[in-house]
């Protein structure tokens, strides 16, 4: 199993270039500024810019589809539920349900800002190494034991990703077929499920003796690799205004 949020750190575009101290600033800024939009005027405005960004970051289409499949399904159970739930003014009527005109703003709203934000997110991880965007992160402040968690998980989500898989393998080289609800299907599955939360728990401390053999937590502090140039700042600040101009155009509007 291979999650790929860092797949393309090695292609040649401005955000790639960026610092990632003021990436990881910058973008994070923008992400809140389309979390605080509220107006439907704002939105092909907000839908430019992650285009732009997108673009700009010269990532696959393929990567954002791929990534944007899974969260996708709890955007598909809002769209479909909340236009019957939400509101009071009526517009279409299908059966015994109404559809009201307040939902389907809220679904426009809820999907147009949540695809947004995702793709940004997927800009901001998907154009530098993860490990480099963790250096940034403790380069801005974040405490170390943070940094080190995140690392750890991220890695290790691959290898109890892979072990998974082989289990799986395994299983239906034996016959098992987990479409086939049964409770002999169920008491196998639930043995899957204990048999990696064991193996999760044993590698965890196969690799804390390893660290703390290594001196981990007595290292010296790492120096600051990251150099911002003017461009950099620009960028930055370029970024700042356009979330300012979101922030400012949704209180006005």
């Amino acid at each position: 199993m291979r999650f790929g949020i860092d797949q393309y750190p090695y292609l040649d575009s401005p955000l790639h270039r960026w610092d990632p101290r003021l990436k990881l600033i910058g973008l994070m800024v923008l992400i809140f500024a389309f979390s605080f939009v509220g107006s439907l005027y704002l939105l092909p405005a907000m839908v430019l810019v992650t285009a732009i960004v997108y673009v700009i970051s010269r990532l696959p289409v393929s990567f954002m589809l791929t990534r944007l499949r899974y969260p996708s399904i709890f955007l598909l159970v809002v769209v479909l539920l909340l236009p019957f739930l939400s509101g009071e003014t009526v517009v279409a009527s299908i059966g015994p349900l109404d559809i009201h005109r307040e939902g389907l703003v809220a679904v426009l709203l809820i999907a147009i800002r949540f695809l947004c934000i995702l793709t940004v997110g997927l800009v901001m991880f998907g154009t530098g190494p993860f490990l480099t965007t963790l250096k940034a992160m403790r380069a801005l402040g974040l405490p170390a034991i943070l940094t080190d968690m995140a690392l750890l998980a991220f890695r290790y989500l691959h290898e109890i990703g892979d072990y998974l898989h082989r289990m799986e393998t395994a299983m239906k080289l034996r016959g098992f077929r987990g479409r086939r609800f049964s409770w002999r299907g169920l008491k196998v599955l639930a043995w899957l499920g204990g048999s990696i939360l064991v193996r999760s728990y044993e590698r965890s401390e196969w690799v804390y003796k390893a660290m703390i053999v290594r001196g981990y937590g007595h290292a010296r502090p790492p120096e600051d690799e990251f150099r911002a140039d003017t461009t950099d700042i620009l960028a930055l600040l370029g970024i700042i205004l356009v979330a300012a101009g979101f922030v400012v155009g949704d209180i006005l509007l």
